[in-house]
């Protein structure tokens, strides 16, 4: 909390309302977090807040809005890095969601979470974190296929599971839990995978 308070001083109230639910969403979940500790987090009161956001739903879609971003910004990161080369940036990718997770402190996906917390399907947090998931897992697919293996859908799928279940573990097991292994798992995978042989002429 200190540094939130020292950000009080440079950072706009919107910005400094966003990090506090960042920090105090994903770390202690999102309906243990009441408005007047967010306001407190983020050295405002209630009605900047409000003048901000309109409700705690609205912050809370906002909230994900920005980890949804990031992880597309991801995407872009590992086109990037290694340009028209499709197997690079599947690896690079992999090692990215690898290192992310592992700094998440035993706290796993913070979009994951929402959607185990959100229950109403008709959220409009809910739905962000739903649309995200679905983007990523065409986006997987579609790089997997480019990368030529033979069967894109199914092993973007296992990827995919591979992935959650790693954030998921990191909860329940910790970060010395199969979730450190998630990098390595992901690349046996790609490695036992059939690949489409290229037609010579």
């Amino acid at each position: 909390m200190a540094r939130l308070k020292r950000q009080a001083i440079a950072s706009p109230p919107r910005e400094r309302i966003l990090q506090a639910a960042r920090e105090l969403f994903h770390r202690e979940g999102i309906h243990a977090v009441s408005v007047d500790a967010l306001a407190a987090a983020a050295g405002t009161n209630k009605m900047t807040l409000y003048r901000h956001f309109s409700s705690r739903d609205e912050l809370i879609a906002a909230y994900l809005q920005t980890l949804a971003a990031e992880g597309e910004a991801v995407w872009d990161e590992a086109r990037a890095a290694h340009p028209k080369d499709p197997e690079a940036q599947l690896r690079f990718l992999l090692r990215r969601v690898s290192e992310l997770a592992a700094e998440c402190q035993g706290r796993g996906c913070a979009l994951a979470n929402a959607a185990v917390e959100l229950a109403e399907r008709k959220h409009p947090a809910r739905r962000i974190v739903e649309a995200h998931k679905r983007r990523q897992r065409e986006r997987l697919v579609a790089l997997v296929r480019e990368a030529g293996y033979a069967r894109p859908e199914r092993l973007a799928d296992e990827i995919f599971l591979v992935v959650e279940g790693a954030r998921v573990s990191l909860q329940s097991i910790g970060s010395g839990g199969p979730g450190s292994r998630l990098y390595d798992l992901a690349v046996a995978m790609l490695e036992r995978a059939a690949r489409i042989k290229a037609v010579h002429k």
